[in-house]
This record gives structure tokens, sequence and C-alpha cells, in this order.
């Protein structure tokens, strides 16, 4: 195991990090910018190294300033959790020139899966379903259209280096291709230095099902059952769980060893997630495969008992996996919901501000992971989200119970601070959801249908009522 590892990142990611180095009695070191000096991790972490101002391109994305303090504080390797560098395969051949042990898979095959385009060929001869469309990018708008009329519309234009949502326009006529093409490929240019883009079947109504996988490099892998992220807003997930509800068995297992067959002959080492759509038929598609820690993944650790931090040191140390296939069984249910400093009554717009209170819920089986306390100030700078809530129970409905009575627990208050749970609350009532038999298009249909006014708790002790008065049909019980 490393003597020393360096987290390069930040929030509650690198918080998550730095616990679980510290419980395989690792020496941790993080970078902050300017904007994060005063953060829990900073304030725990063994060493910490300012490396900049909180503009992320020059503190978080600054590979060579990530480097540096590596080398300064004698790191061993390097964990980049999500976002930020974790997918940029430049910086995980940074990190082998001198000497640092990238956590993730090696940097030749980080390059092939990050290209989506790459990643749906490289899949496609390992023998993953694809969704119709190109393979390889496509060099004009004229290619796109004869894409689209061949695999029928709508359609979606994805950038091949895109990634967090980002670089995608679904197309529903052919009328708007050629517009969404331009823009797609400007976009993609302006956020990825890479205007490439493909075209594919958009499935609108369907279930968005994603594989853990953990591979070491010694050629061993296994899976560790599903989750579904169907619940998500322009491509960005709000609720998860694991495993995907109201799917046959025979089809969840065949998804996950689909999943690990692939990744295993791509040469994927780490713990990786491969993601796909599930048709009205069941038929399943490959999407594409993260290669890092996903935001979501603690309703696997909820399900399985393993921790997948652990395991991410442990093989990228050069340890063979520590599990076999049989050896995993799911137990239960995990629901995750995050919780973005967003205002839903305003087209989700960020909200900083400076929380005057922070009180996580708490009780059995209620986890949350978060680098937020009362007096914390949360700035323009970065990603919006500020806690994950995570429950697990047997059953899926007592999880569901769980989570919404976690979420009336949870006090987050500042001038200025909205946050998502609202939302989210709407996502648990919904009658879709709660059967399990929602799809990608819930968060649309939700927002395109007004909102029903919370029930008010009591705020006094009402009047007796008559013995003989029915209780009323109360659905909600909550104040915000």
């Amino acid at each position: 195991m490393f003597e020393t590892v360096l987290i390069a990142n930040r929030g509650e990611i690198a918080l998550r990090v730095l616990r679980a180095c510290k419980e395989l009695g690792v020496r941790t070191a993080v970078v902050y910018s300017a904007a994060d000096a005063d953060s829990a991790v900073v304030r725990l972490a063994d060493q910490a190294v300012r490396i900049g101002p909180a503009s992320s391109r020059r503190s978080y994305l600054n590979a060579a300033a990530i480097v540096e303090a590596a080398r300064q504080v004698g790191a061993q390797a390097v964990h980049p959790g999500y976002g930020f560098l974790s997918e940029d395969a430049d910086f995980a051949e940074i990190c082998a020139d001198n000497g640092l042990t990238f956590i993730g898979p090696p940097p030749a095959v980080m390059a092939a899966l990050a290209d989506k385009s790459s990643a749906r060929a490289l899949m496609s001869r390992a023998g993953l379903p694809l969704s119709p469309g190109s393979v390889a990018p496509v060099p004009n708008a004229a290619a796109a259209a004869e894409v689209a009329e061949a695999v029928g519309y709508p359609v979606i234009v994805k950038a091949t280096a895109g990634g967090g949502g980002r670089g995608m326009t679904v197309v529903h006529t052919p009328g708007e291709l050629r517009r969404a093409y331009a823009r797609t490929r400007a976009a993609a240019q302006a956020a990825f230095g890479d205007d490439r883009v493909y075209v594919e079947r958009y499935l609108s109504e369907a279930r968005h099902v994603e594989v853990q996988v953990l591979c070491d490099s010694h050629g061993n892998g296994v899976h560790l059952g599903t989750r579904d992220c169907s619940v998500q807003r322009r491509h960005q997930k709000l609720v998860e769980e694991a495993p995907a509800p109201a799917l046959p068995a025979a089809v969840l297992d065949t998804i996950a060893e689909t999943a690990l067959r692939g990744a295993l002959q791509v040469g994927f080492v780490g713990a990786g997630t491969l993601e796909f759509l599930v048709d009205a038929e069941e038929q399943f598609h490959f999407l594409e495969i993260n290669c890092r820690i996903q935001v979501e993944h603690p309703v696997t650790e909820m399900v399985t008992g393993i921790d997948l931090v652990h395991e991410q040191l442990h093989i990228a140390a050069g340890v063979p996996l520590r599990w076999r296939q049989e050896e995993i069984h799911l137990h239960g249910v995990a629901v995750e919901c995050r919780v973005n400093t967003e205002d839903p009554d305003r087209d989700f717009a960020p909200t900083p501000g400076r929380l005057e209170r922070f009180t996580p819920p708490g009780g059995p089986f209620t986890r949350v992971d978060t680098h937020a306390s009362a007096g914390y100030l949360i700035g323009p700078w970065y990603d919006s989200l500020l806690a994950k809530v995570i429950v697990w129970a047997p059953d899926r409905e007592l999880a569901l119970n769980r989570l919404e009575r976690a979420l009336d627990e949870f006090v987050i208050a500042g001038p200025g601070v909205h946050t998502t749970i609202p939302f989210v609350r709407r996502v648990l009532d919904d009658a879709a959801f709660r059967k399990g038999r929602y799809t990608t298009g819930l968060v649309d249909r939700l927002l395109a249908a007004p909102a029903a006014a919370p029930a008010q708790r009591p705020t006094a002790t009402p009047a007796p009522r008559p013995a003989s008065a029915a209780e009323p049909d109360v659905t909600h019980r909550r104040t915000r």
C-alpha cells in the first residue's frame, strides 16, 4: 500500500477519499484553491498545498501544479476523485512520467474510453449492444443527416469528448438537425477542445441503468450489480438507487455480466461504471463507460458492504482483487438523492451564499456525504453539489420512506440559499417512481406539471376534535 496519497479534488469527494485513506493507514495530502482554504478536507489532511486561486483552470485543473504538490509532499499516488482531471488521460500520463501512480485505469486505456466514439467501437467489438447510430464521428451535417434518416428520429448529437451531461443535443425533426449539429460542435470545442460529434437514436422513454465493476491489473474482475439513474435533468442525475427496480432479475444479471465482460476485454483497471439505456422491450444498449468513482457510488456500497474507495486504493497499489464474483451479494435497497444549492423555481439556478444553519439528518441506515457545516460559504466557482443523502432498507418502500424522513430532518438555511430538496420530494411522491416504473422522461414530466403545495404541519396544538370526526387524508407532513 502507498505511504502517502495526494487527493486532487475538493468538496465531499475529497473528504470521502481522505477518510478511506486514513482507515487504511495511508497519509493524506490535499491540494486546495484560495476559495477552499478553510475547508474540512484541508483541516483534516496530514498535509495541504495551496495551488492557485478560486478559478478551476488555475487550481484543480492545473496539472503541473498538482504534480508539483505531489512531489513536494512525497506522495506515491494521486487520487483524482470525480470531475476535474479524473478522466484526463494526459494528466494520468503526466503522473506516470513523474513516478506517480494515477488511481484509475492506464493512460492508454483511459484515452480510448474517454473518447465516446472510440469507446463505442471498442465495446461493439467486445460484443456489447449499441444504440443504433454512428460509431465513428460524423464529419459534417450532411453525414449526420444520413445517419439520422437511417436510424429514425429523434436522435441525439453527442460530443465524443463529452461527459457530465454536457455536449449533447436532442433533435426531434430533420429541420432541427443542421443547427443542432453546428451548435453541439461549437459547444464541444469550447468545453473540451474537441469538436468531434457522433449521432445515435435517442430513446426518450428509456431506463438509465449502470453497472459498477472492479478490475485489477492481473486480469481479474467482478461486477457489483446495477444502479438506476433515470431521474435526471439535462442528463444530470438527481436520484439514484441500487439495484435497478422493476426489471426482471435475469435482465439485470445479463446487463451486469455483459458489462464486466466488456470492461475486461478492453483492459480496464480500477473502479469503473458502464452505463446502458434499457428500452420498453427490456433490450439494453451500451451508452458509455466512466473511468472513475461515481457520485452515486454510495448506493452500491450500501447494498454490497464493499468500500469502493478502499478497493480503488488496493487495485492501484497492485494488490490482486480481493473479491470473487460468487462472494458478491446484494442485500436490500439503497437510494441516494443529491442536494444541490439550486433553486428549482428559477430553472435550477445556482444559489451561492453562507450557511447560517446546517444540520444533516441522522437515524438508522442513513448516511450523509458532505463537506459543509454551519458557516460554510457556498461560492459561485464550483459545482453546486452540497451533500448526498443515502439510505438503506430491506425493501424499496421502506427505503423511500426513510429517505423522505431524512429529508424532513435536513436543515439548510442561509440568506439566498435554496436547495433541490423540494423537487426531490416531488420525485419521491410520483406514482410511477413509487412503483419503480419510471424513465428518463420523469423529470421533464414533473417540470411540465404544476407543483402541488405541500401540506403544512400545525404550528400550535390543534383544538380537540369530536370523537366522531374522521381523520384527514394527509399525504405530506412537511414545512419548508
